[in-house]
C-alpha cells in the first residue's frame, strides 16, 4: 500500500523527491500519512477534495484485495 500511495503521490507533484509515506500500523487498521512540499498540497487535495477522495477510493479498492483496512492522512 505504502509503495502504491508513493508512486500516485510522486506523479501528481512537481516535487517528487519530497514525497514521504509514513505507515503506522493498529490493530486491523494502517494508517498512510502522506507529506508533500507545502507547494504541492493543493495538488495532491485538489479542487473540493476530488483528488484526495480519488487517491484513498484507490488505496482501499487495493486494501479491499488484501484483507485490510486503510486509512490515508494528507499531513504537512
Amino acid at each position: 500500500m505504502k509503495e502504491l500511495l508513493e508512486t500516485i503521490a510522486r506523479s501528481l507533484v512537481d516535487y517528487p523527491d519530497e514525497v514521504r509515506v509514513n505507515e503506522v500500523e493498529s490493530d486491523k487498521t494502517i494508517i498512510l500519512e502522506l507529506s508533500v512540499a507545502k507547494e504541492d498540497m493543493g495538488k495532491v487535495i485538489g479542487k473540493q477534495g476530488r483528488i484526495a477522495k480519488a487517491i484513498r477510493t484507490v488505496i482501499k479498492a487495493a486494501a479491499i484485495k488484501e484483507n485490510v483496512r486503510v486509512v490515508v492522512e494528507i499531513v504537512q
